[in-house]
């Protein structure tokens, strides 16, 4: 048996690996929604003092807080959970949008989780489990895209039904949805594309794996009226030998 030889093992399917690829490329822009501070900003030719922001970063210039007792300006951007916005924090963090920093942390997280399964499928890392269990790993990856698919859409939804409330930022009609929304929005769309062919290829295995188990099942049913076809052949054999010789 050479090394090639050795190697000679069933690899994974076209639809897995176009299924992690869209996986992949939607975690992509997830990630990149999830860290980029544009899921709002205004519109330039406003000079508005609210500049953009993201789920975990607010961007001012010179805005004073109008509810605020203090004559301060808010300047520069700044972590939502920083010092400097500590006094206007549950302004800027209702409780919607810490449903959408959920929503959007859950789904980064099973995704990643997803993709490292992926991986070991593709590369069949560990072989012997890989091969074993491999409808095992197509399925939970399918699981956990198909909910980070629904949780971005969630969130993507409890934004966009809120972002222009009048009790939140000041002057709504000044601002527009920015690029890290659209891209919450594609990833969504295409972890729903990756579970479908996912969903489609771990079926697809789990029906292979119950041929197989049945055919196991066949060949250990028969084998042992196969040895009794043998014994009696055998038997049958001898007694014609015992005839002649007598």
């Amino acid at each position: 048996m050479t090394a090639d030889g050795d190697n000679e093992y069933p690899r994974a399917s076209n639809a897995t690996l176009i299924g992690a690829s869209i996986t992949y490329i939607a975690g992509l822009f997830l990630l990149l929604s999830f860290a980029g501070p544009y899921w709002i900003e205004s519109y330039p030719e406003m000079f508005s003092s609210f500049k953009h922001m993201g789920l975990w970063q607010y961007c001012f210039e010179r805005f004073r807080f109008p509810s605020y007792q203090y004559d301060k300006y808010f300047d520069g951007c700044h972590y939502i959970f920083g010092q400097e916005l500590y006094v206007i924090r549950e302004w800027l963090l209702p409780g919607w949008l810490m449903a959408v920093q959920t929503f959007v942390t859950l789904g980064l997280m099973l995704s990643f989780t997803a993709q490292v399964l992926l991986a070991c499928v593709i590369v069949r890392i560990p072989l012997r489990t890989v091969l074993r269990y491999e409808w095992m790993f197509v399925s939970a990856a399918f699981i956990m895209v198909s909910v980070s698919s629904v949780f971005l859409f969630f969130a993507v939804a409890i934004f966009g039904g809120n972002c222009y409330r009048r009790d939140w930022l000041l002057y709504p009609s000044f601002n527009v949805l920015s690029w890290s929304y659209a891209f919450a929005v594609i990833a969504s769309i295409l972890f729903g594309l990756a579970a479908v062919l996912l969903f489609l290829e771990a079926r697809k295995l789990y029906e292979m794996r119950l041929e197989a188990k049945n055919l196991v099942a066949q060949m250990q049913h028969s084998q042992p009226e196969h040895a009794l076809h043998q014994l009696r052949d055998q038997l049958h054999q001898q007694q014609q030998l015992g005839y002649f010789r007598n």
